[in-house]
């Protein structure tokens, strides 16, 4: 049970960096105007968030 908490916690730190990076990206192209790219991005971030609330729930947070 404690290894699958550590790798949980482990797999929520990795999607919070994914997040960010996504979101600077984001950022850039919507500055540059890329409007199809910051969707992309956009679906990417939701979907990471998604996933990052389901391992909280899984550990029970």
């Amino acid at each position: 049970m404690v290894n699958r908490k550590k790798r949980l916690e482990k797999g929520i730190n990795s999607i919070e960096e994914q997040i960010k990076l996504h979101e600077e990206k984001l950022s850039r192209v919507e500055d540059e105007g890329k409007e199809e790219l910051a969707e992309y991005y956009e679906k990417e971030i939701a979907s990471l968030k998604r996933v990052k609330e389901e391992k909280r729930r899984l550990l029970g947070k």
